[in-house]
């Protein structure tokens, strides 16, 4: 498969994009939990190639959201390994411009919930300067912070906190999966914090 990889050359990709919004603390009823997969961790190289959602009002889910997108590069076999997205996948999914918007139109102004929130807000700001030129600015909450307060666990990753409280872990590293279990995984920090 041919892929474009120059499609972004004249746009200046900043390393270590910043979201605007506030990481705040606070345990809200009414959010949207955010996940992304890419095409690996530099935020100056890597591409989005999934971006789910799930919208919650008073702890209930009430709508999901989750779109796979072209990255116009190769996805490595590492990253097909850990998330299940091949090159076959996302060949005729489109462009990030169009999933973005979409995106956009999902959240709104919500809180956004997620597990280490600040690595998926980061490629999701770098995005929307990009095709935009406007900030990601909405406020953050992080359930690993919330997870080290509530639970002692050899590390914080969201699978393992998912196995310590029996959550199927099945299907992780993909978007809409990881946001599950981000929602049950805040659901019961919330019910023990308060």
């Amino acid at each position: 498969m041919q892929l474009n990889l120059d499609f972004r050359e004249n746009i200046e990709i900043p390393k270590t994009p910043k979201p605007k919004g506030k990481l705040i603390e606070v345990m809200p009823n009414d959010f949207c939990i955010v996940d992304i997969e890419t095409t690996g961790f530099s935020f100056a190289s890597d591409e989005i190639i999934e971006l789910s959602a799930i919208k919650v009002r008073n702890l209930k889910r009430v709508e999901n959201f989750s779109m796979l997108i072209n990255p116009r590069k190769n996805i490595s076999s590492f990253i097909t390994g850990l998330t299940g997205i091949s090159n076959a996948m996302v060949r005729n999914q489109p462009d990030i411009k169009i999933v973005l918007k979409k995106f956009k139109d999902f959240i709104q102004n919500d809180i956004i919930l997620g597990h280490n929130v600040r690595f998926d807000a980061g490629f999701i700001h770098r995005e929307m300067k990009i095709n935009f030129n406007e900030n990601f600015s909405n406020d953050l909450v992080d359930t690993v912070a919330l997870a080290k307060k509530t639970y002692r666990l050899e590390n914080y990753k969201l699978s393992t906190i998912a196995k310590h409280l029996n959550i199927d872990t099945k299907g992780a590293h993909r978007g809409l999966k990881d946001c599950e279990m981000t929602y049950l995984i805040y659901k019961d920090i919330k019910n023990r914090l308060g």
